[in-house]
């Protein structure tokens, strides 16, 4: 199974002297969907990972890329950020050679992100990607037979070596978490004290759903709040974890500089704390059907290339929206209870500080229209 979403666009924004950036983390499916889309001949393949397209690459010149290139019609550079000075290598390919389509891949939005930010300005179109998406493995399953496991992705998750791999998820995820989810955060000078990461990285599983305090952690992990801040910050950047902030604009009781943090993928989270039991023996079942539902949010909401804005809401009296969201201006706040029967109470404070906002419950029996 590949990503389909994303294919069409990314296949017609490459060409025309811009370069399609594409991000996501580690085991994603980048270099598949990739390959998918550009394995007819006349492409050229190089990947960052490796030390001859490194050196290749570190003093190179405009005549030395047409050499290279040659009569290629396509060039793709997997794990781009691993080359240094990569933005200013990727322009001279846009700049001297138009006609060539140039992709670059990367898992760490921070170094490839930043180094194509400037020299690419105008020459790029950047797209992410996530785990596989409920509408993708809808489409690909049938809406009724992916909604019968939907208990098994909140478990699981939706990596596609974890969704290919039935009966065997346990392992996939091992794997993926001890060999690939710290590859990048640890590559990185900043990063120097892995055990502590591990314990960080724990407590924040623990705390999905929940406002988390850095001053807080750094006590929980032996870490100063600076450290915790800039390691949460490079996990957000390796695709790993994901920052909501609260939002706040009328009311004076609102917080006004709170976060929550949730993983990107469900089974990384429950990876890193060792925990696959199914959701009916399992007391945390609403901090994964949260988890799931904004992700998978956040995953619907690029890939229909919609600008919009998320946060949660929350007074200092315990009034409080999971989600909330602004397209065009307009704002809606969702509460998520898995559970169809449970009580949901709408924010009274909030609508009327807002009167042209929404509010909806979504469960289990009414989320397809909030992730598809």
């Amino acid at each position: 199974m590949i990503h389909r979403i994303l294919e069409t666009a990314i296949r017609d924004s490459a060409g025309n002297g811009k370069a399609v950036i594409l991000l996501g983390a580690r085991q994603v499916g980048k270099t598949t969907l990739v390959r998918e889309l550009f394995s007819a001949p006349g492409t050229l393949w190089l990947n960052g990972d490796e030390p001859d397209v490194r050196a290749m690459f570190s003093e190179i010149t405009s005549t030395r890329l047409r050499a290279v290139i040659g009569a290629h019609k396509t060039v793709v550079i997997d794990e781009a950020q691993r080359i240094a000075d990569i933005g200013v290598k990727l322009k001279l390919i846009t700049d001297q050679m138009p006609d060539v389509r140039l992709v670059a891949t990367g898992s760490s939005s921070f170094d490839l992100a930043r180094q194509v930010s400037e020299p690419l300005t105008g020459r790029k179109r950047t797209f992410r990607l996530y785990p596989l998406s409920f509408a993708e493995m809808a489409a690909h399953h049938g809406l009724m037979d992916e909604t019968r496991l939907l208990p098994h992705r909140l478990v699981f998750g939706c990596y596609p070596e974890v969704v290919t791999s039935p009966g065997s998820e346990r392992d996939a995820l091992r794997e993926l978490s001890d060999s690939y989810l710290y590859k990048d955060v640890l590559s990185w000078d900043r990063v120097k004290k892995s055990e502590k990461l591990t314990h960080l990285l724990r407590a924040l599983a623990f705390q999905i759903g929940a406002q988390v305090s850095y001053a807080e952690l750094a006590q929980l992990c032996g870490l100063d709040s600076k450290t915790v801040e800039k390691y949460v910050v490079i996990l957000e950047q390796a695709f790993v974890i994901f920052r909501l902030g609260s939002f706040s604009r009328n009311l004076r009781n609102e917080l006004k500089a709170s976060r929550k943090i949730f993983f990107t993928d469900n089974g990384i989270r429950n990876a890193v704390i060792a925990d696959f039991r199914p959701v009916e023996n399992r007391d945390d079942v609403g901090k994964l059907w949260e988890n799931f539902l904004i992700s998978e949010r956040f995953k619907r909401n690029h890939y229909a290339g919609n600008f919009a804005n998320a946060w949660f809401w929350r007074t200092q009296q315990q009034q409080e929206t999971d989600y909330l969201e602004e397209i065009d201006g307009r704002l809606a706040a969702y509460e998520f209870k898995w559970n169809p029967a449970a009580k949901a109470k709408k924010p009274k404070s909030f609508l009327e500080a807002y009167p042209n906002s929404s509010f909806e419950v979504v469960h289990r029996e009414n989320f397809h229209a909030f992730v598809l």
